[in-house]
């Protein structure tokens, strides 16, 4: 049952983290494709890339990185893999909610973030004025994938990893742990002296006092 169980929170966080790993493929194509815009610009010749374009493939080259961490956590059920997995999703989960927060409270926020010559932020701030709805619940889905992630990761942790498993075979092979097997009897060896030597020794003994 135990199996069972880790076997179904293992295949759960790859599915969650998955979507993360999309997520971010996402981002890493439409930074590119900001990109190439930008090489037909004839700004591009006398401004360096602009800070919007190289934030966006950050943040979709980090979530890769999340994604291929995730998975290997998920995969070996490591303590230490899962807990840098987490504080991973977790780091992820501040940035946004900063940003968010910052948003949402500050009317000015814009004047936090320097000023993008592409115009790609402000293209990106009206195509979310214009389909809020369906930003909201993007950006709501990817919440909650991080915060199943972090909770499946937390569930994994305290399961624990797969135990050792040792199979049957035909050899006299015995494990290290064979001693604390319950009726663990050793194999006895065949090059020391038979059990019966000594009862063959006072027999011969008792007949050669007879005769």
């Amino acid at each position: 049952m135990g199996r069972m169980t880790r076997s179904c929170v293992q295949s759960l966080l790859k599915l969650f983290n998955s979507l993360l790993g999309m997520a971010g493929i996402a981002m890493i194509i439409y930074s590119l494709w900001m990109f190439r815009v930008w090489l037909h610009t004839d700004e591009s010749m006398n401004f360096p890339v602009p800070w919007f374009i190289y934030t966006i493939l950050g943040l979709g080259v980090s979530l890769c990185v999340i994604t291929c961490s995730g998975h290997i956590a998920a995969e070996t059920a490591n303590g230490c893999c899962l807990y840098i997995y987490m504080a991973f999703v977790f780091m992820i989960f501040l940035l946004e909610a900063a940003v968010t927060t910052d948003v949402f409270l500050n009317h000015d926020w814009q004047e936090d973030f320097p000023a993008d010559a592409t115009g790609n932020l402000d293209r990106l701030k009206d195509f979310i004025k214009d389909n809020f709805d369906i930003c909201k619940w993007i950006g709501l889905s990817m919440v909650a994938v991080q915060g199943l992630s972090m909770l499946l990761a937390m569930v994994l942790k305290a399961l624990g990893p797969h135990s050792e498993k040792y199979y049957e075979s035909d050899d006299e092979y015995l494990p290290d742990r064979g001693p604390l097997l319950k009726n663990y009897v050793p194999p006895q060896s065949y090059g020391s002296e038979p059990a019966y030597g000594v009862k063959s020794d006072s027999w011969s003994a008792r007949i050669n006092s007879k005769v």
